[in-house]
């Protein structure tokens, strides 16, 4: 049997939500990295084991749209570094939870991924904020971009560790905890904006 990070098991993890439970990879599979092999196929994305999601994303954690507001120096280059962060990141999870990190995570990503978010619309020279239906696919990749920019904000030119404010962003999103996630926090302004805008 195949346990990622050769420590931990995902063959009996599974995905609550009907929606994502296509998106979320979790074959298993020891090293989350397989250098790009999937990008000739239409939605690639779904191909990636979601902890090689989580670590591809810490690639530039400072990009805010399309400005790079602060420097991502410690989190980019090296894959392996990213790597390192998010194994040390779930054993923290492991050690205080008592439970396997993998499942945590899911679980975590499945509380913090947005149902609904406002786009623009134009209707006869005017602008307004039209309610729509979040993609799954986008659902996930907003959800891990909170996660990681949350974890990043409360680690950058601070003492505090990147994988530790990376385990305790996970802890939160799984309590479902507003205050000290920022994906669950922003799930919930998104829905909020969405409830308006109808």
């Amino acid at each position: 049997m195949m346990l990622i990070f050769n420590k931990w098991e995902t063959g009996k993890i599974t995905v609550q939500d009907p929606g994502l439970k296509r998106y979320i990879n979790l074959q298993p599979i020891i090293v989350p990295k397989t250098g790009g092999r999937n990008v000739k196929v239409r939605f690639w994305r779904n191909k990636y084991h979601i902890i090689e999601r989580l670590i591809n994303k810490m690639m530039g954690p400072g990009h805010r749209g399309k400005k790079h507001k602060t420097t991502s120096g410690k989190c980019t280059g090296k894959s392996q570094k990213n790597y390192a962060i998010v194994k040390k990141a779930f054993e923290i999870i492991e050690d205080k939870t008592k439970k396997n990190p993998v499942e945590v995570f899911v679980k975590a990503v499945e509380n913090a991924a947005p149902r609904e978010e406002i786009t623009t619309i134009e209707y006869g020279g005017a602008r307004y904020p039209q309610t729509i239906e979040c993609s799954p696919q986008r659902r996930i990749d907003i959800t891990l971009k909170q996660m990681i920019q949350g974890a990043y904000q409360r680690s950058y030119g601070k003492k505090k560790s990147m994988y530790v404010a990376l385990a305790e962003e996970i802890m939160a999103a799984y309590n479902m905890d507003q205050h000290a996630s920022q994906a669950i926090s922003k799930k919930l302004e998104f829905e909020r904006q969405a409830d308006a805008s109808r």
